[in-house]
């Protein structure tokens, strides 16, 4: 590389639990610099999670993300003509990148009435070991596990 790259700057923390990585769950979900709007969607599903779930929301929450958060992946590599998946291991900041947008994507997908419950819905699921974002990271791991084979070409 040419130049340095940039510094990351720090997210400032939610006003309710005080968490960056909450920040950077609203920043992702949020539409067109509706950032107040994201909030309460936020807010409002964690509020349903704890109505359903009979625990503080928050911790379903943390927990859900947890059990979404893949461990490997497998990147593209063209070696000889042959493009072959090589599994690599995730960096901490993509680990938290791709848990966002995987909880976000199938919340959207899935079929409720507003944004709340559909979100909900999906921590709930999640935390549980469930539903489409949890299945999503288990194909991940089971595509790297298949193509363990090809580890050795690892960059």
């Amino acid at each position: 590389m040419r130049k340095q790259q940039p510094k990351k700057i720090p997210l400032a923390p939610d006003p309710k639990f005080g968490d960056a990585l909450v920040t950077r769950f609203v920043n992702c979900m949020m539409w067109g610099g509706k950032k107040s709007i994201a909030l309460k969607i936020f807010y409002d599903a964690l509020d349903k999670v704890e109505k359903n779930a009979g625990e503080p929301g928050y911790d379903v929450w943390k927990r859900a993300m947890a059990n979404v958060a893949p461990g490997v992946e497998v990147k593209s590599r063209r070696i000889g003509g042959a493009t072959f998946q090589i599994p690599t291991e995730i960096r901490p900041d993509r680990k938290i990148s791709l848990t966002v947008k995987w909880m976000i994507k199938y919340s959207r997908d899935r079929n409720g009435r507003t944004m709340a419950d559909k979100l909900s819905n999906e921590i709930i699921a999640a935390a549980k070991g469930e539903g489409n974002a949890v299945k999503k990271k288990d194909d991940t791991h089971r595509m790297a596990e298949a193509n363990k084979a090809f580890a050795h070409f690892r960059v």
